[in-house]
C-alpha cells in the first residue's frame, strides 16, 4: 500500500522519534511511506477552544496534502488527531467552507487512520515482529478510546511483542488531565487528574508507561520525571518498531 505519513504538531516538534518509528515499522512491514512536506496542524486546537472558523485553511490544506488518490490510506501516530480529521473536519468544512473543501475533507477522512486501528483493521496484523524486553503498561488515550473507539486494539499488537511484560493499568480509560488547553485553562483540575493517573502507573511496577498519543504522553511523563518516579513513557510506534536488532534503548531522551 501506499500511505501518506502525518506528523502532528507534537510530533513534529517535540517527539520526531514516534513520527520517525511510524514510517520505519510501516516500511518494515512492506508499505510505501509518503511524507508531504506541505503539512501543517490539522486544527484540532482551535476546534476543542471553541474557534471552528480559524482552522478553515488548515483543513484545507490537509485535504490537500493527503488528497493525492494515489495514497491508499493515510496513518498518523495520534488519536486525537486522527478523532479530528475523521470527526472535526467534516464540521468545519460543513459550517465553514465551500463545495471544493468539503468534498476534499470527505475524500481524505474516509481513508484516515489512528496507527493500531491501521494495522489491525485494515492490514489485519497483530504480530508485527517488534521485541521489547521491558515491563510495560498501556493508558488508553480518551480520543482513541472513545472517538475512535479503537477498543483493545494497541493491547492486541502489545501483547504480541517478544520479550515484553505487559501489566494492566487499574483504571486505564481514566483521562490522565491533559485535554489539550484544558490543562491550561484549568490547571488545578488537570494536576489532580494526573496525581490519579501517576499513581495507578506507578502501582503498576512498570518501567514503561505507553499510548498512542504524544499529548498524553507528555503529560505524563512530565509528571512522572518531577516526581523522580522511574518510570519512562513512550509512544506505542516505538515499542512496536523495537526489534531485537534495532531496539529503542530507555535513555533520557525517552522520557
Amino acid at each position: 500500500m501506499r500511505v501518506g505519513l502525518f506528523a502532528t504538531c507534537l510530533g513534529d516538534t517535540l517527539f520526531p522519534e514516534a513520527v520517525k518509528a511510524t514510517a520505519v515499522l510501516l516500511a518494515r512491514l512492506g508499505h510505501e511511506v509518503v511524507f508531504p512536506p506541505g503539512q501543517t496542524c490539522c486544527g484540532q486546537m482551535h476546534v476543542n477552544t471553541g474557534y471552528q472558523r480559524e482552522p478553515v485553511a488548515l483543513v484545507r490544506n490537509f485535504a490537500e496534502q493527503f488528497g493525492d488518490p494515489s495514497l491508499d490510506a493515510v496513518v498518523m501516530p495520534s488519536g486525537s488527531c486522527a478523532g479530528s480529521v475523521r470527526h472535526q473536519h467534516r464540521l468545519v468544512a460543513e459550517r465553514y467552507g465551500d463545495k471544493a473543501l468539503r468534498a476534499g475533507v470527505e475524500g481524505v477522512r474516509t481513508k484516515t487512520y489512528e496507527l493500531s486501528e491501521f494495522l489491525v483493521d485494515v492490514l489485519d496484523v497483530t504480530d508485527v515482529g517488534a521485541h521489547f524486553p521491558h515491563r510495560v503498561t498501556y493508558h488508553p488515550t480518551c480520543h482513541s478510546l472513545r472517538m475512535l473507539r479503537v477498543a483493545d486494539k494497541p493491547l492486541r499488537l502489545l501483547r504480541a511483542v517478544g520479550g515484553i511484560d505487559l501489566v494492566e493499568l487499574p483504571e486505564a480509560d481514566a483521562c490522565c488531565g491533559f485535554g489539550g488547553t484544558f490543562a491550561m485553562k484549568n490547571a488545578g483540575t488537570s494536576s489532580a487528574m494526573l496525581q490519579d493517573k501517576m499513581r495507578n502507573v506507578t502501582s503498576t511496577g512498570a518501567e514503561v508507561c505507553t499510548a498512542g498519543d504524544s499529548s498524553c504522553l507528555m503529560h505524563i511523563g512530565g509528571g512522572l520525571s518531577r516526581i523522580k518516579a522511574g518510570t519512562r513513557t513512550l509512544h506505542l510506534a516505538q515499542i512496536l518498531a523495537s526489534t531485537r536488532t534495532s531496539p529503542y534503548v530507555l535513555t533520557e531522551t525517552a522520557r
